[in-house]
């Protein structure tokens, strides 16, 4: 498994857009680049033995400037080799974007509900890569979250770039060598969407 740095930089090569963020070792580098890309952030566990991160308490989210230093320290008793991850919060729909390599089918890519309830909803669906415009557009479309996704109470989303960042992935899928990919969440905003958490296996 690649690390969570090396996950993010991966998909980022293909032009997937993710928020800014470090990963920092000290409290004092946390709260510096918190100052500069402005709150609320989140803070992660950043560890390659953690495959997720909720489930060991090691997320935050919405945080200011008041919570850094005790979020830091909760965090870094899980002892990550990685460090701590801070990143810019992105306010929108939780929607996940998974690959995996079938024996028989090759690479294939899955897009659905994100966020924590992925496995309850179980709203996903699949296509063999590489995908086209057009399985983007079903791969979307067929799904529960959609309904919100199209619009909802005033706001819309950008699922252009969704789309777009769903063939991206099945593009990393066809060419590089990833046995698992999880896109958990790929949020889904209202200009832009951002992969928030990278796991490439």
């Amino acid at each position: 498994m690649l690390s969570p740095e090396e996950s993010i930089k991966l998909a980022k090569t293909y032009g997937i857009a993710v928020p800014e963020y470090k990963i920092v070792k000290t409290c004092k580098e946390a709260e510096k680049f918190a100052d500069r890309i402005g709150y609320p952030i989140v803070m992660k566990v950043c560890s390659s033995r953690i495959s997720h991160k909720t489930e060991v308490g090691g997320v935050f989210t919405d945080l200011r400037k008041e919570d850094l230093k005790e979020t830091f320290g909760k965090i870094m008793r899980l002892k990550p080799e990685g460090g701590v991850l801070v990143q810019k919060q992105v306010k929108g729909v939780e929607t996940i974007v998974g690959g995996i390599r079938d024996a028989q089918f090759g690479p294939c890519i899955s897009f659905g509900t994100g966020g924590i309830f992925v496995e309850i909803l179980k709203d996903v669906n699949f296509r063999i890569c590489p995908i086209s415009r057009k399985d983007a557009k079903e791969m979307v479309e067929e799904t529960e979250v959609y309904k919100i996704l199209k619009g909802y109470r005033g706001k819309k989303y950008d699922l252009n770039e969704l789309k777009k960042t769903l063939i991206k992935a099945s593009k990393m899928m066809v060419r590089e060598k990833i046995r698992e990919l999880d896109i958990n969440p790929l949020i889904c905003s209202e200009k832009g969407a951002w992969a928030v958490d990278v796991r490439v296996n």
